[in-house]
C-alpha cells in the first residue's frame, strides 16, 4: 500500500485496486460508520466508491478511475468546475432519506449535503473531464444547499485564487438558484468555525485551531 497524495483529515493508501481509509481525529468511529452506510446506500444512485471491507478504524473501498479535480484545474478550470456544478446538482437532487437511520425514516427538510464538496473530492476523466466519482462523504448530512455551494467556492478562492474568475462556470452548471454573496460568505465562515471546533476537540490550542482562525480572518475579508 502506498499513501495517496491528497489525504488531509485521515490517512489514505492504495495498492492499485483498493483504497484503505483510516479515520483519525474526533469521532473517527462515528464518521467511519456514517460514511460506510451512506456509500452503501448511494450505490447505483451516484458515482461513489464501493465498500469492500471495514474494521474499527479503516474502511476499504474500491479504487475509482479518474484524477482529482484539483490536479486538473490548471489544465481546464472551467470544465472542471462545470463538472463539479453538474454533479452537485445531482447530489442535491438525491432523496435525503439515504441518510435516514436504519429504520429507513426520512430526514425532515433540507437536501443531501456532501459536507466537504469541491474539486479536491471529485474525480474526473482527464480526457473528457466527465466526473467519474465523488469521494470523502464522512461529513455528509441533511442541510442547506448553500453549504456545498459555498464550500466549493471557498476551496477555489483559498487554494486556487487565480481561477476564481471561472467560478461562474460552476454556478451555471449547477443550474439552480445560487444564494447571494453575503449568504455564501456566511456559510464559508460557519464551516471554518466548525472545522476550528473539530480541531479543538483533539488539541484545544493546536496548529489546526490556529490555522482555521487564520483562514476565518482571511475569509471574512473577501469581497465578491
Amino acid at each position: 500500500m502506498r499513501p495517496l497524495k491528497h489525504g488531509y483529515t485521515n490517512r489514505t493508501a492504495t495498492d492499485g485496486t483498493v483504497v484503505a481509509k483510516t479515520y483519525e481525529g474526533p469521532g473517527a468511529d462515528l464518521r467511519l460508520r456514517g460514511e460506510r452506510l451512506l456509500l452503501e446506500r448511494l450505490q447505483g444512485r451516484l458515482p461513489v466508491p464501493p465498500v469492500r471491507a471495514a474494521d474499527a478504524r479503516t474502511l476499504t473501498l474500491g479504487l475509482m478511475a479518474g484524477v482529482p479535480g484539483q490536479e486538473l484545474l490548471e489544465e481546464q478550470p472551467a470544465a472542471v468546475l462545470a463538472g463539479c456544478g453538474e454533479m452537485l446538482r445531482r447530489i442535491h437532487a438525491t432523496p435525503p432519506d439515504v441518510l435516514a437511520g436504519d429504520g429507513g425514516e426520512a430526514a425532515a427538510g433540507g437536501v443531501l449535503v456532501h459536507g466537504d464538496f469541491g474539486p479536491q473530492n471529485v474525480l474526473l476523466d482527464p480526457g473528457t473531464f466527465a466526473v467519474t466519482a465523488v469521494v470523502d462523504w464522512e461529513f455528509a448530512h441533511v442541510g442547506d444547499p448553500v453549504e456545498d455551494l459555498a464550500w466549493c467556492e471557498w476551496i477555489v478562492r483559498m487554494h486556487h485564487p487565480h481561477h476564481r474568475h471561472h467560478l461562474p462556470a460552476f454556478f451555471r452548471a449547477y443550474a439552480a438558484q445560487v444564494p447571494p454573496w453575503p449568504v455564501r460568505r456566511r456559510a464559508m465562515l460557519d464551516r471554518c468555525e466548525a472545522l476550528r471546533r473539530f480541531c479543538a476537540r483533539e488539541e484545544p490550542d493546536g496548529p489546526g485551531v490556529r490555522l482555521w482562525r487564520e483562514r476565518t480572518t482571511l475569509t471574512s475579508g473577501w469581497r465578491e
